[in-house]
């Protein structure tokens, strides 16, 4: 049961420092006018494109400190910053309706989508904090698998797009993205509190 939580608590956190709800707005707006084979096509490329920049992030990550000579407790302050700001400009953030590129689609699935929409540098930092503080193999298997199937999890959004616009509209997507907003500025504060609190002790 204590790893079935960890692997829930893990996941939802994963979850929503990829910003679900905003990422299928963009996703939408970039692919309005398309053809929706075309558009499940593009959301399955996303997907991929999105485990693997994850996955690297995750696993190598903690290298990067040893590297530059960072500490955890550093990385979380400046991580919980860019999340922050992130969730900042999700809660501020319009969306256009308008499409924002034309012609080859497929070309814009790993930039902007995949990277830095989806995974942007609030992510990646939140994601470093959390590979860095899984010691155990176990718990670093355990949280690629909650990883991976965050990231799933959103591409079925992106995929399903079309259908979730129609059940719950534009507005609706839009209001759900300022409420990940706010759950974003709680993990961030979480981070930046912890970095603190351990720099104190």
């Amino acid at each position: 049961m204590d790893n079935l939580s960890f692997l829930f608590s893990i996941y939802i956190k994963f979850f929503f420092i990829m910003t679900p709800f905003f990422v299928t707005t963009v996703f939408l707006s970039m692919t309005k006018g398309i053809e929706v084979s075309e558009q499940k096509k593009l959301a399955v490329k996303v997907t991929f494109a999105i485990i693997i920049a994850c996955l690297v992030v995750l696993y190598f990550g903690k290298y990067i400190f040893d590297l530059f000579g960072i500490t955890l407790d550093a990385f979380r302050i400046g991580a919980g910053a860019l999340l922050f700001l992130t969730a900042i400009d999700l809660v501020q953030k319009y969306v256009n309706d308008e499409p924002t590129c034309k012609g080859d689609i497929a070309k814009h699935a790993v930039v902007p989508l995949a990277l830095p929409v989806t995974v942007g540098a609030g992510t990646v930092g939140a994601l470093m904090v959390m590979g860095a503080e899984m010691k155990k193999i176990s718990d670093l298997i355990m949280g690629s698998f909650a990883l991976i199937i965050a990231i799933i999890t959103i591409g079925s959004m992106l995929y399903l797009s079309n259908h979730i616009e129609k059940m719950i509209g534009r507005s609706g997507l839009i209001v759900l993205s300022k409420v990940t907003g706010l759950i974003l500025a709680a993990l961030s504060a979480q981070l930046v509190f912890t970095g603190i609190k351990n720099f104190l002790i």
